[in-house]
């Protein structure tokens, strides 16, 4: 470790060398773990000590606005000084960028999600909102380890050999896929539906949020409440209930205008819509979704009288938000 606590440094071409020995062929996802964005990635990772246990985490923008240049500035304080500026809005570091801002999803979706953090190479924080821009991500410990400069030859082909053993057996992936379906563990929070079924979202602000509305909010105030829909931008839907919708009469279609959570009171007599925007770091439903939401709701025959819209945010005072 540097005196920052930073890790060693390899180029990016060996860490794709090593990326490669790490993952061979048959291995999961292996295109996503070992193509030149993977490389890149895990690269940014150290720089910025996004590492496992360090406190310091990576986002697909600590990616995308490295820079040839920057990457051959190594002290341990132009390291912490890119860590913190590349979060920036309008940061442009010296050179030319190695992505543009609209790699940030093959960033974020193929590489980290569902390559490196998919076999177990990286991890993600448990105690944001899904919605949140700040970094997410980092390296594990044991793997970030398999690139340090000092380790080669048979050293570094027992290390390689070890962590495979560990963590790319059937086993060790069968359990890692185990937990992350079930939501096992801290890292999720458990939402019980007014029909009994229950779910799991990620932890954070935002699932505690939506779990108040469905499992508080609606038994007190909606006679015979249900959900229509639930979602979240790590896992995009949670649940539908295209049955349903199908039987008041709503079509329900995964479009970026829905809102979090669409719940139905169908004790009246005429039922009622409620869509729901939960509030962690975005803001409430704006004039021009609200009316896109309502457009949904007229085409498929609903009285907008009967269509409400709930924001539903934390209080921030209140003990352990």
């Amino acid at each position: 470790m540097t005196e920052a606590g930073l890790p060693p440094l390899v180029g990016v071409a060996e860490v794709q060398r090593r990326l490669l020995i790490i993952f061979p062929d048959g291995s999961p996802t292996r295109g996503y773990c070992t193509r030149e964005m993977a490389a890149r990635t895990v690269f940014a990772a150290l720089y910025v000590g996004a590492v496992e246990g360090k406190g310091a985490w990576l986002a697909p923008k600590h990616v995308y606005r490295m820079t040839e240049e920057q990457a051959a500035v190594t002290s341990p304080e132009d390291r912490l000084a890119y860590a913190n500026a590349a979060m920036r809005p309008g940061y442009d570091p010296p050179g030319t960028r190695w992505y543009a801002d609209n790699t940030r999803e093959p960033i974020r979706g193929e590489t980290l999600r569902e390559g490196l953090v998919a076999v177990g190479a990286a991890t993600t924080r448990t105690d944001l909102a899904t919605t949140s821009s700040k970094p997410r991500y980092a390296l594990t410990a044991d793997f970030a380890a398999l690139f340090r400069p000092d380790l080669c030859g048979d050293e570094l082909t027992d290390a390689i050999a070890s962590w495979q053993r560990a963590t790319l057996s059937k086993g060790a992936l069968t359990r890692l896929k185990l937990r992350r379906r079930s939501g096992s563990g801290t890292d999720s929070v458990l939402v019980a539906f007014p029909d009994g079924e229950t779910r799991r979202l990620a932890s954070g602000p935002s699932s505690e949020i939506a779990r108040a509305v469905i499992e508080s909010f609606a038994p007190a105030f909606l006679r015979e409440p249900f959900v229509l829909w639930l979602s979240e931008s790590g896992n995009k839907v949670v649940a539908r209930d295209d049955a349903l919708a199908a039987e008041i009469g709503l079509t329900i279609q995964a479009d970026r205008d829905l809102p979090d959570l669409i719940l139905i009171d169908l004790g009246p007599t005429e039922p009622l819509l409620i869509f729901v925007e939960v509030v962690a770091t975005d803001g409430p439903v704006s004039e021009r979704r609200r009316r896109r939401l309502l457009d949904i709701a007229e085409a498929d025959g609903f009285d907008p009288r009967r269509v409400a819209f709930l924001t539903a945010f934390a209080d921030r005072d209140a003990p352990g938000y």
